[in-house]
C-alpha cells in the first residue's frame, strides 16, 4: 500500500497508529456500554465498523493515484487514516463484549486462563489472515483487505447470537461478582450507602503517603447491599456463619480460603472494591498501571508496525541480489512469528498468574516483573540482530511479551478496581499505549526517513574490504527506491531500538514497585479483615 500510493514510513505509522488510536479511545465508550447494558450493542457496532473500515482502505487502494501524482491526497490520507480507525474501534468493540462476558462467567480462581485463552485469539489473527492471504493470495493486496473485512466482521454477527455472560452459582461468586448485582448507591466510587460501616484501624492517620486514598478503606459486608440486608442479626454473635446479602456464609470456610496473596482474595466479604470514575483517575494504583502498560504496549506497537521495514532493512544489507519476493517472504515470517508467541504469551501467562495465585499465593500483580522482562529482552535481541534470518528470535521473544501484556493487565485491573465498573476501568487503562506508542512509532519512522539510502556521511572502517564496500554501494544502487529506503542493516533503525530498550528497562522498575505495593495493601487488608472478624466474635 505504502509503495502504491506514494506513502511515507512516517505517515504508514500514522496510518497504522489510527488502528491503534480507534482501539484505545473507544475502551472507555465500549466498556461503560457493556458494563450497563450488555454486548450486544458492542457487536453490532463491530460489524459496520470494521466492514465499513477495510473496505473502505481497499477502496483506496483499488483507485490508486491519479496520472502524473507521486503520493495520496491529504484529502484521501485523511479517509485512509478515518478508515484505519474505524477497524480499530471495532476489533475493539468484538474483543470487549468477549473479554467481558468471560469475567463474570468464571470463577476468580480461573479468570487468567480463560481471559487468557479469549484474548489468544486476538493475537492469533495476524497469522490467520496473513497465512491465507499468502497461501491463495499472494502478492493480491486487495484481496487480503476483502478477506479482513469479510473475516472480521462476520464474526461479530455470530457473537451476537452467542455471547453472553452466564451468571456464576452463589458458590462459585467472589466479591466482585456478588457486589456486581447489588444496585448502586452512595458516592462515585464506592457503592457503600450512607447505613455502610466503614472500619477504620487506630493507625490509619500512621499510614504512608503513598497509599491511595480511594483503595485504602475497607468495607464490610454491608456496603451497598439492600436495606433490608444491611443490619447484622446480633443474636448470632458467636455463630460461625454470617448472613450476606440474604444467604449464610460459612466463616471459617472464609478463613480456610483467605490465604490467597492477591487483592480481591485477601479481601473476600469484608471489603468490596469498587473505584471508577474520578476516583479512578486519581489512584496512585491507576496510574502505576496506566505507566507499565504504556511503556510495554508503546515498545510492542512500534516493534510490530515496523517489523516489516526492519526486515527490509537486513535483507538488503550487503545484499547485491534484491529479491522483493524473497523480502515479502522474510516479511511474513516475522509477522508470524508475532502472531503465534502473541497468542502464546496471552495463554501462558493465563497459567502461570492462575497457578501462582491458587498454588503459591502468589498475587497476578508480581507476574508484572515477567512480563517486563521479556518485553526488554525482546529489544536487547533486536538491537543486536545483524542478519534477517535471526530476526525471528526477537520477533517471537517481543510477541511472547506483548501478548501477555494485555493477558495480564485485564486480570489485575478487575482485582485492584472490582468488578462493577471492570470493563469501563480497563477502557481508561487501556488508553495508556496511545502514549509511548504514537512516540515511539513515529520516532521510529522519523528515524527510518532520516536513513534513507545515501551514501554514507562517515568512511569506511578500515577494517572493511574494498569488495565488501564495493557490494554494500551495489546493493544500494540496485535496490528498488520504492520497495526499501534504507539498506544499511540495524543501522536504519537500531537508535530507536535503545529508546524502547531503556522504556522496558523503566517499566521492570515499575512492575516491581507494583508487586511491593500490592503486598503492602494486601497484608493491610488481611489484618484489618481479622479486626473485623474479631468484632463480630
Amino acid at each position: 500500500m505504502g509503495a502504491k500510493l506514494g506513502i511515507t514510513h512516517t505517515q504508514l505509522n500514522i496510518v497504522a497508529l489510527a488502528g491503534n488510536v480507534g482501539v484505545y479511545t473507544t475502551g472507555p465508550v465500549w466498556g461503560r456500554i457493556v458494563d450497563s447494558r450488555g454486548p450486544r450493542i458492542l457487536l453490532c457496532c463491530a460489524f459496520v465498523f470494521l466492514l465499513g473500515g477495510y473496505m473502505g482502505m481497499r477502496y483506496l487502494y483499488d483507485a490508486g493515484l491519479p496520472e502524473g501524482v507521486n503520493h495520496l491526497s491529504v484529502l484521501s490520507f485523511a479517509a485512509l487514516v478515518l478508515c484505519s480507525y474505524l477497524t480499530g474501534a471495532g476489533g475493539n468493540g468484538g474483543l470487549t463484549s468477549s473479554v467481558n462476558s468471560t469475567a463474570r462467567t468464571f470463577p476468580d480462581q480461573m479468570r487468567g486462563i480463560t481471559t487468557g485463552l479469549v484474548i489468544s485469539g486476538f493475537g492469533l489473527s495476524a497469522f490467520l489472515f496473513s497465512t491465507i492471504s499468502h497461501t491463495f493470495f499472494p502478492g493480491n493486496t486487495s484481496t487480503f483487505l476483502f478477506i479482513l473485512a469479510v473475516g472480521t466482521a462476520f464474526p461479530m454477527i455470530l457473537g451476537f447470537f452467542f455471547i453472553r455472560p452466564i451468571p456464576l452459582p452463589p458458590h462459585k461468586k467472589t466479591p466482585h461478582d456478588e457486589y456486581d448485582a447489588v444496585p448502586e448507591e452512595g458516592a462515585e466510587g464506592t457503592r457503600d450507602g450512607p447505613e455502610s460501616a466503614l472500619l477504620h484501624d487506630e493507625d490509619d492517620a500512621e499510614e504512608d503517603d503513598d497509599e491511595d486514598p480511594s483503595t485504602s478503606p475497607v468495607y464490610v459486608a454491608e456496603a451497598g447491599v439492600a436495606p433490608e440486608h444491611r443490619r447484622r442479626e446480633r443474636d448470632v454473635e458467636m455463630s460461625p456463619q454470617l448472613r450476606f446479602e440474604g444467604r449464610e456464609l460459612d466463616v471459617d470456610h472464609d478463613r480456610r480460603t483467605d490465604r490467597s496473596l492477591s487483592r480481591g482474595a485477601a479481601i473476600t466479604h469484608d471489603t468490596l472494591p469498587n473505584v471508577y470514575g474520578l476516583k479512578l483517575w486519581k489512584s496512585s494504583d491507576f496510574h502505576l498501571l496506566f505507566s507499565i502498560l504504556s511503556l510495554l504496549s508503546g515498545t510492542g506497537l512500534m516493534y510490530i508496525n515496523n517489523v516489516g521495514s526492519m526486515s527490509q532493512a537486513l535483507y538488503a544489507f550487503n545484499n547485491p541480489h534484491y529479491d522483493p519476493k524473497k523480502a515479502a517472504q522474510w516479511q511474513s515470517i516475522q509477522v508470524s512469528s508475532i502472531s503465534l508467541m502473541n497468542c502464546a504469551g496471552r495463554i501462558l501467562i493465563g497459567v502461570i498468574s492462575d497457578f501462582a495465585k491458587n498454588r503459591f499465593d502468589i498475587p497476578r500483580s508480581y507476574c508484572l516483573v515477567l512480563v517486563s522482562l521479556t518485553c526488554c529482552i525482546s529489544q536487547v535481541i533486536a538491537a543486536r540482530v545483524d542478519r534477517i534470518a535471526d530476526l525471528w528470535v526477537a520477533s517471537s521473544v517481543l510477541g511472547l511479551g506483548y501478548g501477555a501484556v494485555f493477558s495480564l493487565l485485564p486480570t489485575v485491573c478487575l482485582e485492584w478496581f472490582g468488578m462493577p465498573h471492570f470493563s469501563e476501568n480497563w477502557g481508561y487503562l487501556s488508553m495508556s499505549p496511545m502514549i509511548a506508542g504514537n512516540l515511539f512509532s513515529i520516532l521510529f519512522g522519523w528515524n527510518l526517513d532520516k536513513n534513507e539510502d545515501k551514501m554514507p556521511k562517515h568512511s569506511a572502517p578500515a577494517a572493511v574490504s574494498l569488495g565488501s564496500a564495493v557490494s554494500a554501494i551495489t546493493a544500494r544502487a540496485s535496490l528498488p527506491s520504492a520497495e526499501v529506503r534504507c539498506s544499511r542493516g540495524p543501522e536504519c533503525y537500531v537508535d530507536s531500538i535503545y529508546v524502547t530498550i531503556a522504556a522496558t528497562f523503566f517499566a521492570v522498575g515499575l512492575s516491581v514497585w507494583a508487586g511491593m505495593r500490592d503486598r503492602k495493601k494486601i497484608k493491610m487488608a488481611l489484618g484489618r479483615r481479622e479486626v473485623l472478624r474479631r468484632e463480630q466474635d
